[in-house]
């Protein structure tokens, strides 16, 4: 997969994943890893999928539908890629935070879904339920932040609390932050996003 690592200048901190939303590139949310946390080791992937030219980290039936089949085979993808990036860039990855904004926290997302051990915590902005219906595993010890417009037309405020409560269910711990916007990332759900970062792991 397309990419973009940067060594941190501390190994302690976890290394950043970023996924950017439909339409970005790996150098979308470069700017946002450095407002989180200056010193991590930041690993920036551009998503496989085109949509009418567009990257995307999985393929959609339509807005708000998503290809059940392709995101299970993306998912995996993704996961076989953070593996032998560990490898490749020698870092630790049990150590990853994963960091997406919409299309890319979906996938973020549906790594915690199907798997136990991809990340060890996430900042998903603006996510969706990935897949329902699916047996998921054991996150317990994983903190996950979720930042949710109050009046974003694609992500609903219903489907933000649906998406904590299956991942509390699988024991992860959660917090969901309200911006009272649409869909956009603004700087407030960002700098929300930081503090909560630096709470847990700093």
């Amino acid at each position: 997969m397309q990419h973009v690592f940067r060594r941190g200048t501390s190994a302690k901190k976890p290394v950043l994943l970023l996924l950017h939303g439909t339409g970005g590139t790996e150098h979308d949310l470069l700017s946002l890893a450095e407002l989180v946390d200056s010193e991590a080791s930041v690993l920036s992937v551009r998503g496989n999928v085109l949509e009418n030219g567009l990257p995307r980290f999985f393929k959609r039936l339509a807005e708000g539908v998503f290809d059940e089949q392709d995101l299970v085979f993306r998912t995996k993808e993704l996961k076989e890629f953070l593996t032998q990036a560990a490898i490749d860039h020698q870092f630790d990855p049990s150590n990853i935070v994963a960091i997406g904004y919409s299309n890319g926290a979906n996938i973020a997302a549906s790594l915690l879904f199907h798997y136990a051990d991809a990340v060890k915590g996430a900042i998903l902005h603006h996510p969706m339920v990935p897949i329902r219906n699916v047996p998921m595993p054991d996150l317990t010890g994983i903190h996950v932040w979720i930042g949710a417009g109050a009046n974003d037309p694609i992500c609903t405020q219903e489907e933000s609390v649906e998406l904590k409560d299956l991942l509390e269910e699988a024991g992860a711990s959660v917090g969901i932050h309200w911006e009272h916007a649409g869909h956009q990332l603004t700087t407030a759900e960002v700098k929300v996003a930081k503090s909560r970062y630096e709470q847990i792991f700093r």
